[in-house]
C-alpha cells in the first residue's frame, strides 16, 4: 500500500518546530467543541472530568471567537477534527483507528466483532465522529444473536466512550523542537486521546515528513505540565497528571536529541485546582511569567542535566531561581494572579494563570479574570481577551486549548 499524495499546500507549510512558549506563534492545533460535549450529563460529567454541563452552542461560539483572535494575529489554525479525518483517509490509519475503539474486555467478543465490522464500513468522517463523540449501545447496529452485554447495559450507555476533553489539545501532545511528544494521559477518561494523536501525527500529510515522535510511555506525562521556558530549557510539572518517571523519561529523550540542556522537574500539589503546571504559571514574555502568588515562594525545582554522559539531578531549589539560572538571565519577572489572596484564588481557579502567548509580550486570556489581566497590562503585556464561560467548564484556559505546532525561534 502506498502513501497518499501530499497536497501542495501541505508541502509548502513550514516544518513543525517549537522552541519556546513565547516565540511568534505561526501554527496551532485546536479542537472545536463538538458532539462529544453533548454526551455530558449530570450522571457522567464527573467521570468525564467536567465540573458542569456546558452549553455546547455557546462553547462553540466562544471557541470560534478564540480562533478568530488567533487568525487575526496571523496564526494558522488547524482543527483536530479536520486533521483526524485527513489522517483516516489512509486505509492503514482507518484500520488502526477501528481497533483502538473496540474494547473486547468490556463488551465481549460478539459485540466487539459487530462494532469492528460496522466501523470498517464507515467513511473517514463517520469514523472520526465515532472516535471523538463515542457511540451508545442504542446507536450500535444490531448484531446477530443475543448479547448479555447489550441486554445488561442501558441503551444510552457507551459502547465507545466520548472524548470531551479533546478540547484541551495542549495535554495530548506537545512539540519540543522538531519532535512531538505524544502524551501518556493519566486518567481513564482521556486514555484514548493518545491513540487519536498517534494517528494524526503518523498519517496526516502535514506531519508524515516531520520529525519523529516520542511515543507515549507507561509513565504518565501530560502537555499541560510541559513549559518551554527558553530554547534548551524545559520545565515539567510533577503532580496529579505527570509522574516523576514520566518527567525523567521525557527529559532523557530531549537530552538524547539535543533539544534541551536543562530540564526542571517542578513538584506541584496533586489536586484538581493545580492539575498541571500551567494552572499556576505560564510564560507571558521572554523573561516574565504570570504566577499564582500562593505558590510563588514555595514552588521548587529539581534540575536535570547531562554530565559526562549521564543524567545528573540537583536540588530542590526555588523554582524562580533555578529557572532564571537555566535561562541565563538575572531573574524572571513575576506578575501575580489577582490583587489579594481571595481574588488570586478565584482567578487561579478560573484559569487566570493559563495564558497563551502569541508573541513575546502578547497573550490570550479569559476576560473574566479582570484583576489578573489588569496586572498583566500594568506590566506591559498586551492582553487579548476572550470569553470562556462555557469553555472553562472542563477546567482549562487558552493555553490548555492550544497545541502550538510552529513558533518562530527567539
Amino acid at each position: 500500500m502506498t502513501d497518499l499524495p501530499v497536497p501542495d499546500a501541505e508541502q509548502a507549510a513550514p516544518a513543525p518546530r517549537v522552541d519556546s512558549e513565547v516565540g511568534q506563534l505561526r501554527t496551532v492545533l485546536l479542537h472545536r467543541p463538538g458532539n462529544e460535549l453533548k454526551r455530558l450529563t449530570p450522571r457522567n460529567n464527573d467521570q468525564l472530568l467536567f465540573d458542569s454541563i456546558p452549553w455546547v452552542d455557546r462553547a462553540q461560539d466562544e471557541h470560534d471567537a478564540f480562533a478568530e483572535v488567533l487568525t487575526g494575529r496571523g496564526v494558522e489554525v488547524m482543527l483536530l477534527s479536520d486533521a483526524l479525518v485527513a489522517a483516516l483517509a489512509d486505509e492503514r490509519a482507518h484500520a488502526a483507528a477501528s481497533a483502538t475503539a473496540v474494547d473486547r474486555r468490556r463488551i465481549g467478543n460478539e459485540l466487539a466483532d459487530a462494532l469492528a465490522g460496522y466501523l470498517a464500513t464507515v467513511d473517514a468522517k463517520g469514523l472520526a465522529d465515532v472516535l471523538m463523540a463515542g457511540m451508545t449501545f442504542e446507536e450500535l447496529p444490531a448484531a446477530e444473536g443475543a448479547s448479555l452485554v447489550r441486554k445488561m447495559h442501558h441503551p444510552h450507555d457507551f459502547v465507545v466512550d466520548p472524548l470531551p476533553n479533546l478540547l484541551f489539545t495542549r495535554d495530548s501532545s506537545v512539540w519540543i523542537g522538531d519532535r512531538v511528544a505524544i502524551a501518556s494521559l493519566a486518567l481513564p477518561a482521556r486514555s484514548r486521546e493518545t491513540a487519536l494523536l498517534d494517528l494524526v501525527y503518523a498519517y496526516h500529510p502535514r506531519f508524515r515528513a516531520a520529525g519523529r515522535a516520542y511515543g507515549a510511555s507507561s509513565a504518565p506525562v501530560e502537555g499541560g505540565d510541559v513549559l518551554l521556558l527558553a530554547p534548551g530549557v524545559i520545565a515539567i510539572g510533577v503532580g496529579e497528571r505527570t509522574t516523576p518517571a514520566g518527567a525523567e523519561s521525557l527529559a532523557r529523550s530531549a537530552f538524547a536529541d539535543g533539544l534541551a540542556h536543562t530540564v526542571l522537574a517542578v513538584p506541584i500539589a496533586q489536586d484538581r485546582a493545580t492539575m498541571h503546571l500551567d494552572t499556576v504559571c505560564t510564560m507571558v514574555d521572554r523573561d516574565a511569567v504570570v504566577m499564582y502568588p500562593a505558590v510563588r515562594d514555595t514552588l521548587t525545582a529539581y534540575t536535570m542535566r547531562m554530565v559526562d554522559g549521564a543524567v545528573a539531578v540537583d536540588g530542590p531549589a526555588p523554582f524562580l531561581d533555578a529557572a532564571a539560572a537555566a535561562m541565563g538571565i538575572d531573574r524572571l519577572r513575576v506578575i501575580d494572579t489577582g490583587l489579594d489572596p481571595v481574588t488570586a484564588e478565584r482567578e487561579q481557579w478560573d484559569d487566570g494563570n493559563n495564558t497563551l502567548a502569541v508573541a513575546p509580550g502578547v497573550v490570550v486570556a479569559y476576560e473574566r479574570n479582570v484583576e489578573t489581566n489588569s496586572r498583566l497590562e500594568d506590566a506591559g503585556i498586551e492582553v487579548l481577551r476572550i470569553s470562556g464561560s462555557e469553555l472553562g467548564t472542563g477546567r482549562g484556559g487558552p493555553r490548555c486549548m492550544s497545541c502550538p505546532i510552529h513558533r518562530d525561534v527567539l
